[in-house]
């Protein structure tokens, strides 16, 4: 069957969406995933389910061509009158799809992204949407560990955002992103957990003891706060990597991010 027939997959969202909502995620994407969308021969970006206005999507393109000139980005929902709704916005490198799940493209994609889709779904249906979008991407070769699907949660302004980056393998890392300004504690990040960790926020689970851990690191570098919030954050994510397998740096640090294996936050581990 042709990838463009193929009935829509999954179930149509509440379509919140704001402008410059998904700007943490987007602009970790261009970091830690720009070498591999310029190395692409074709690098296809998706946003999935993008909402009831195209703006996460316009701002995809841009955000992504500074690191990857080449980049192109389809916007795919299941509704059919939001994708009417956002073709007036097409231009070059941006166009806008009728699906689901099953991401109709006539190509494998180097980026999916998916920001607050899975919030409405239960807990078990997860792991099969993680396997179906997984196996879409591109996959890897020699010279690549393949496509990344990024799936997470934010608040209705992007202050507060946790995601899940995974390979055509499964699961890599969670990041957890805030606006240093708006937090009290890193454990204000729990109500924006992605909806396979969100649950497991209760003792006993890795993302409570890690959440816990950071709250006392954070409470530790309290005499860092006259440095500012910044500063604080950078302390406390430098006395976690004690304990916790953090993979990225202080530049990273700096934009109020922690990434983290997801081996070590998997519910269960």
């Amino acid at each position: 069957m042709n990838a463009r027939a193929a009935k829509p997959v999954g179930t149509v969202t509440r379509g919140t969406t704001n402008p410059n909502r998904l700007r943490r995620m987007d602009r970790w994407i261009a970091a830690t995933h720009g070498a591999a969308l310029r190395r692409a021969d074709d690098p296809v970006a998706v946003d999935l389910g993008y909402g009831a206005a195209p703006w996460t999507a316009v701002e995809l393109l841009q955000r992504l061509r500074t690191a990857a000139p080449r980049a192109r980005v389809v916007g795919v929902e299941i509704d059919p009158a939001r994708v009417a709704a956002a073709k007036p916005y097409e231009r070059d490198g941006l166009r806008f799809r009728h699906g689901g799940f099953e991401i109709p493209l006539p190509v494998r994609p180097t980026l999916i992204r998916a920001a607050n889709v899975l919030r409405q779904y239960e807990e078990a249906e997860v792991a099969a949407v993680w396997a179906r979008l997984c196996a879409r991407l591109a996959p890897a070769d020699a010279g690549s560990r393949g496509g990344l699907l990024v799936e997470g949660t934010c608040d209705e302004i992007g202050r507060r955002h946790v995601w899940i980056a995974l390979g055509p393998e499964g699961p890599r890392t969670a990041t957890f992103a805030t606006r240093l300004g708006s937090l009290d504690r890193p454990s204000d990040l729990a109500e924006r957990l992605p909806k396979a960790l969100i649950h497991h926020n209760v003792p006993g689970e890795p993302v409570h003891a890690f959440l816990r851990d950071f709250d006392r690191a954070w409470a530790s570098a309290a005499p860092y706060a006259s440095y500012g919030a910044r500063q604080r954050w950078i302390r406390a994510v430098r006395d976690l990597t004690a304990d916790w397998p953090v993979v990225d740096g202080v530049t990273r640090w700096r934009q109020g991010e922690v990434t983290v294996r997801w081996e070590a936050l998997a519910p269960g581990a």
